[in-house]
């Protein structure tokens, strides 16, 4: 982002307290930052930048964690069943993880529940809920969850079960009747814990419990608290130090394993590998499955288990990045369309085929580019749309949304994140509605000032000064990082960076031709200066392969009046090499091989050994594209995924195109499903098989459905299925066979466009 609307706030010319000074020593730019921050203490700042300086606030400051530990000590010692009720973000994951973990070697007889998110949704679903009160167990623990669980701590209660609730989340009205609600927001404002995240308020009841157990699970703390963005400051910050040393010289079995498959070096581990790889990928396991193993990942001793539970993550992820980006993609493509959708005070989008576990991640990008408050919405079939609200600083979204309640089926969040759900008939209204709200509510904020911290020359941005900055670190909410500022540099050089290059590295030059390599994380696309300008980045170690370096991180540029200088040539255009009309095409495409064994054979619909799905495609140098892609959508999908230099081209048509075929196809792939897996299927994996849209597979089976030949427990591409011998309902037959028809003739429509004009798109 240019951030050409932003006002560039420039440090100011005051002097440092003395005493602060003498007191942090080392260059100025640390003392300052703290002053701004209101830290001028020299005890305050000793405490801030060595954790051996700090005070812990006792675990006992936080309500009803007494009664809490005096009840799970009667637990362990009569050996009750202990049922833990996380969450499916890494909050909750790490809190249930740290929980399990920590009682289990107290002796205790605990399992652990984590919700799924298209099944159950956040909290405490009163159906699973009933059916673990069959199994059996004498107390109900909770984390990062429960405290407006009214219904389900009075279902507990009613069969003999006491329930504690440890939460962070905001507080109702009225409290649950449960024996204990440990929750910090019961805490005045500015009391050291009142910010903890889920993971810190169950790593304090253990600390309560035994705190040299609970002090071996501090890097669980770490990784829950920085993935849920909490303020960096006082008892968190203490916290998050602790656990990065954990993590970094004595990292548990799990964490091992992912930083392996990562690639990160654990001596160099901070906050930024927490929140930009190692929190997405389990992240990523609730966003498009199940985030139980994440537990299992977190808390065993076996490494070769946890590889492979690693790996899990990385396909998971692989997929959730496949997801956000197509989602992306069409969301932008919307937007290009439509652009008076950006007169609105608020941008709202919707998609039928949209997945709902990534929208919340897409939403926030497009806050980003858009500066504006976002709905995006997943509206499949006759469902309610579901979807997820990210807004701009300033702006309570929650405050808006209530404003246009009576449009929702539900709705819930705080105010920057929110979720909700209503009919897809009354989308345009709640469009309009919101906006309405946000403009009342005087409409998204003008955005903050960049704040600068230093203006310094390219030769200053040493290492030394490097080691400086980060002594403030951990940065995050409340503690960001420090903004600095060069002027006068002129572009020498840029090109595309990244597997898919969404991303930018440029070489920018000072008038004494001093250069310094600058990255723009998606920064392509983006305008780049003509002329010289200034610049304001970040600047931080980074380590690869064993080499540190500066990495000095593109925020904003402006202009500055000076010589105009040459952009580089642009990039070279994709080669396509094409066979679309190929009279031999599985000759041509064994010689294809030959010539580029690396390459990627993309085939769907087909029976093609060594060939990769939508779902495996990964960056590459070549695609080779056998059948031809279902929609737009896809395609663009795959060409961002993969980024080829080389694109080789057939047109085959995958073999269940015609009606009659796909839906036989698709019964056969219901029918192992349950045979063979219990019924699990998801509606991406069957598309990608068939080699057709998820909207056909949707109309497929709600078709056998209508045939009386199979039951579907649906929500949202995840997928429950059983074999039936109803009678067939023909009304609903003869409306789905119609829709399956229309859905198929739109694919088809679009392959033979394809086959046509694609490459010549490219070109």
């Amino acid at each position: 982002m240019r951030h050409s609307s932003r006002v560039w706030q420039l440090p100011p010319q005051d002097d440092l307290p003395s005493a602060l000074h003498s007191t942090v020593g080392g260059h100025p730019i640390v003392a300052r930052r703290l002053a701004r921050m209101g830290i001028s203490d020299p005890t305050a700042a000793r405490q801030f930048l060595d954790s051996a300086q700090y005070s812990p606030t006792p675990a006992s400051a936080l309500p009803d964690i007494e009664v809490a530990v005096a009840r799970l000590r009667q637990a362990i010692r009569q050996a009750e069943r202990i049922l833990v009720w996380g969450d499916f973000d890494v909050d909750g994951q790490t809190a249930s993880a740290l929980l399990y973990a920590s009682l289990r070697e107290l002796g205790a007889r605990v399992t652990v529940h984590l919700p799924n998110r298209f099944r159950e949704g956040h909290g405490i679903h009163l159906a699973t809920l009933q059916r673990h009160l069959q199994d059996g167990f004498d107390l109900l623990l909770t984390c990062d969850t429960g405290v407006d669980a009214h219904q389900a701590v009075a279902l507990a209660a009613e069969r003999g079960v006491d329930t504690i609730i440890t939460d962070h989340h905001a507080l109702p009205e009225r409290l649950p009747n449960a024996l204990a609600v440990v929750n910090p927001r019961r805490l005045p404002e500015g009391h050291p814990l009142r910010d903890l995240p889920g993971v810190g308020v169950a790593y304090k009841l253990i600390q309560m419990l035994e705190p040299a157990i609970a002090a071996a699970h501090l890097d669980l703390v770490a990784l829950g608290m920085v993935a849920d963005v909490m303020p960096l400051l006082g008892e968190n910050r203490y916290l998050l130090q602790l656990g990065l040393e954990q993590l970094r010289y004595s990292p548990r079995v799990g964490i091992r394993a992912i930083l392996q498959r990562a690639q990160i070096d654990a001596a160099a581990l901070n906050e930024g590998h927490i929140g930009f790889a190692i929190a997405p990928r389990l992240n990523a396991l609730g966003r498009v499955g199940d985030a139980n193993p994440a537990v299992e990942l977190l808390t065993t001793d076996n490494y070769d288990r946890a590889l492979s539970l690693a790996g899990n993550l990385e396909e998971a992820n692989s997929r959730r990045r496949f997801l956000s980006n197509q989602v992306y993609a069409a969301a932008i493509h919307q937007v290009e369309a439509e652009p008076h959708l950006l007169d609105y005070a608020a941008l709202v989008l919707q998609h039928h085929e949209w997945h709902s576990g990534v929208i919340g991640i897409v939403a926030s990008r497009l806050v980003e580019e858009f500066a504006l408050p976002t709905v995006l919405l997943s509206a499949p079939g006759e469902e309610l749309a579901r979807g997820s609200a990210r807004s701009v600083a300033g702006l309570d979204i929650m405050a808006a949304l209530r404003q246009t309640q009576g449009l929702l089926h539900s709705y819930g969040g705080h105010s920057m994140a929110a979720g909700m759900s209503l009919r897809a008939d009354s989308i345009s209204d709640f469009r309009r509605a919101l906006s309405r709200a946000v403009r009342d509510m005087g409409g998204a904020p003008a955005a903050p000032p960049l704040t600068i911290a230093a203006d310094l020359s390219l030769p200053e941005l040493s290492s030394e000064l490097t080691d400086e900055i980060e002594r403030l670190a951990p940065f995050g909410q409340g503690n960001p990082p420090l903004i600095l500022l060069t002027r006068g540099l002129s572009l020498a050089s840029q090109r595309g960076l990244g597997r898919r290059g969404d991303h930018r590295q440029v070489i920018v030059a000072d008038q004494a031709d001093n250069r310094q390599r600058v990255i723009w994380w998606r920064g392509a696309g983006k305008s780049l200066p003509k002329g010289v300008f200034d610049l304001a980045y970040t600047l931080r170690a980074s380590h690869f392969r064993g080499q540190r370096e500066n990495l000095v991180e593109w925020l904003a540029w402006r202009e500055n009046p000076g010589a105009a200088v040459e952009l580089p040539s642009a990039a070279p255009k994709l080669l396509s090499i094409d066979y679309t009309s190929s009279a031999n095409a599985l000759d041509d495409l064994t010689q294809a091989r030959q010539q580029f064994p690396a390459a990627q054979v993309w085939a769907e619909g087909a029976q093609m050994p060594d060939c990769v799905s939508r779902l495996q495609l990964a960056p590459g140098e070549t695609l080779i594209v056998w059948t031809i892609p279902a929609s737009r959508l896809i395609w663009q999908a795959a060409l961002e995924t993969v980024n080829p230099a080389r694109l080789i081209a057939f047109a085959v048509r995958p073999a269940w195109w015609q009606p009659n075929a796909f839906l036989t196809r698709l019964y056969g792939m219901a029918k192992y499903a349950v045979a063979q897996r219990d019924g699990a299927a998801d509606v991406p994996a069957l598309a990608a098989a068939l080699g057709d849209r998820a909207l056909a597979v949707q109309a497929g089976l709600h078709l056998l459905r209508a045939r009386g030949l199979l039951e579907v427990e649906a929500a949202d591409g995840q997928l429950r299925l059983w074999l039936t011998q109803a009678s067939p309902d023909a009304k609903r037959c003869d409306k789905w066979r119609a829709r399956l028809e229309l859905i198929l003739r739109e694919t088809r429509a679009y392959r033979d466009y394809w086959r046509l004009h694609a490459l010549a798109e490219l070109a």
